[in-house]
Order: C-alpha cells, then sequence, then structure tokens
C-alpha cells in the first residue's frame, strides 16, 4: 500500500438519512408505475444523471459492472445501447441475466432490478441511433468498443476517418451497435433512513406471461 494512503481513515465516513420514508400502502401495485414516480422525481430534483444506472452481467464465474445510460423504458423493461462487440454485450451473450442499480444519492434511494437482456429490433435501434448527435453517431462507427488501442492517437484519426467517409453520404446504422432491453422478474426500492433502518420493498414477479402480477414484500434493512 502507498504510504500516503496508510493514514487515510475512511471508517467514519457517514451519513444519517432523514429525507424520507418508503411505506407499504405508498406503493403502486405496478412497479414499472413506482419507477416512473421516482424517476420523475430525481428528475425533479435535478438529481446528476438520473438516468445512469450500473449494469451488472457476468464473465464466466466472476462480477462485471459499469455504468450504462437507460434510453427509455415501458412495461416491455428498461432500453440502453452499446457496441454489440463490446465486453458487455458478448457477457449478455453468454449469460442473458443481468441487474440494473439506479443510484439517486441526492434522494437517499437507490432501484436494483434483476432480468434478462435481449437484442432490440434492428429498426428500434435505428430509430434512436439517427436522434442521437452526428458527433455521437461518429463516435458509434468510429469506436471499436472494449478493443484496444495503441495510442489516443489511433482512435482521433478513426474518428477522423469516419467522418470523411460519412461526409457526403448519410450514416446507416452500424452493424455492431444496437440496443438491449432488460426485461424485469424483480425490482428493490430502497429508501434511506435513519440509523441505517432503511425502507426496502421487492416486487417479484409471479407470472413471466403476465407483467401485471407482482408480489410486493418487505425486506429487513
Amino acid at each position: 500500500m502507498d504510504e500516503s494512503c496508510k493514514g487515510l481513515d475512511i471508517s467514519e465516513i457517514r451519513k444519517n438519512y432523514k429525507q424520507s420514508c418508503l411505506c407499504r400502502k405508498d406503493l403502486n401495485q405496478d412497479p414499472f408505475s413506482q419507477f416512473q414516480k421516482w424517476f420523475e422525481e430525481a428528475l425533479e430534483a435535478k438529481q446528476i444523471e438520473p438516468n445512469a444506472m450500473v449494469l451488472g452481467t457476468f464473465m464466466g464465474k466472476q462480477p462485471s459492472a459499469r455504468t450504462v445510460l437507460l434510453k427509455y423504458f415501458d412495461i416491455k423493461g428498461f432500453v440502453f445501447f452499446t457496441n454489440y462487440k463490446s465486453r458487455k454485450s458478448l457477457e449478455i451473450e453468454n449469460n442473458s441475466n443481468v441487474s440494473l442499480l439506479f443510484p439517486w444519492y441526492q434522494l437517499e434511494r437507490q432501484v436494483i432490478i434483476l432480468g434478462s437482456a435481449k437484442k432490440i429490433e434492428r429498426e428500434e435501434s435505428f430509430i434512436y441511433f439517427k436522434s442521437r448527435p452526428i458527433e455521437s453517431q461518429i463516435s458509434a462507427w468510429a469506436s471499436e468498443q472494449s478493443s484496444i488501442l495503441k495510442s489516443r492517437d489511433e482512435l482521433d484519426q478513426k474518428i477522423k476517418e469516419t467522418k470523411q467517409l460519412f461526409a457526403t453520404n448519410e450514416m446507416p446504422l452500424p452493424k455492431t451497435w444496437g440496443g438491449f432491453r432488460v426485461e424485469p422478474i424483480e425490482f428493490e426500492f430502497w429508501q434511506g433512513r435513519e440509523n441505517r433502518l432503511h425502507d426496502r420493498f421487492t416486487y417479484k414477479i409471479n407470472d413471466m406471461n403476465s407483467q401485471k402480477d407482482w408480489t410486493i414484500s418487505r425486506l429487513s434493512p
């Protein structure tokens, strides 16, 4: 360990959560509606990156995680976009079971979602791709996500070449880029409370053919 870290005491870093509470009577019977309510409150509170979510996957038996951005959601699931040759995509291809974590620190809340990830239709990916700023479209073409680069200059050169390639041509959807939809089987809504006695409620699906049949349970903090 570096000498500069030895004197660093982080054991006393703590915050007593007092903003709110979560009662069973206040929960919507539908987890998607409950998520939308909390998401809208995160927007109203000007939460930093309210659509940022930690995506958990499996690399064999080893867990793997990174932050991605939720782009839209409905009763069918939660959609994000990425390169289909990226590490996360290859891990999903090997094991579609994933987790999503929304850490809304400013509201002393988090939401965890468990489910399976599936590629969305190419036409759906194309609609979102064309809505992105042109520079983001270029990035999707130029970056072979998760591959090794010799230097930043190599990436900058690929950006330059991509701009030249599509200077006079319409930019199509890259074959290796698109969306995944996470179809939930479980939600957990977590509200911070004083003295670490947090409120936690899970929604677990009873019928995989119905997104309306959920069992709600309170968990011990």
